[in-house]
């Protein structure tokens, strides 16, 4: 799994629900299958893993949407802050449909579908 599980509680405690993947399918399910299951089950991808984004912009894909970490810590007690307030300052633009990127110090938003009319 690419981020540590200890983030549903933190988000939790946040009044953010969250589920991680390893309590839903298999660890060696193919990116396609989770971003299936957000899809259905109208999930955000939260994840530090640049594989889901690009899926996304290439299929030209409406959503799921995708909140991607890039950082070198990724532990709640590091970033979760910063990751709960981009959450909640983002709440629409996720459920629309978006990427969300979190770098360093600063922040993207991408509508998706990416490169469509």
């Amino acid at each position: 799994m690419n981020l540590s599980p200890s983030w549903v509680g933190f988000l939790a405690d946040r009044g953010i629900v969250a589920v991680h993947w390893s309590t839903l399918g298999a660890a060696n399910a193919p990116d396609t299958e989770l971003m299936q299951w957000a899809r259905t089950h109208g999930h955000v991808v939260f994840t530090n893993d640049l594989d889901f984004g690009v899926l996304i912009a290439l299929a030209g894909a409406s959503g799921p949407s995708v909140l991607q970490i890039r950082s070198l810590d990724l532990l709640p007690s590091a970033i979760g802050e910063r990751v709960a307030a981009l959450i909640t300052r983002c709440a629409d633009d996720l459920a629309r449909g978006a990427i969300v990127v979190l770098t360093g110090e600063t922040d993207r938003v991408r509508l998706l579908p990416i490169g469509r009319s």
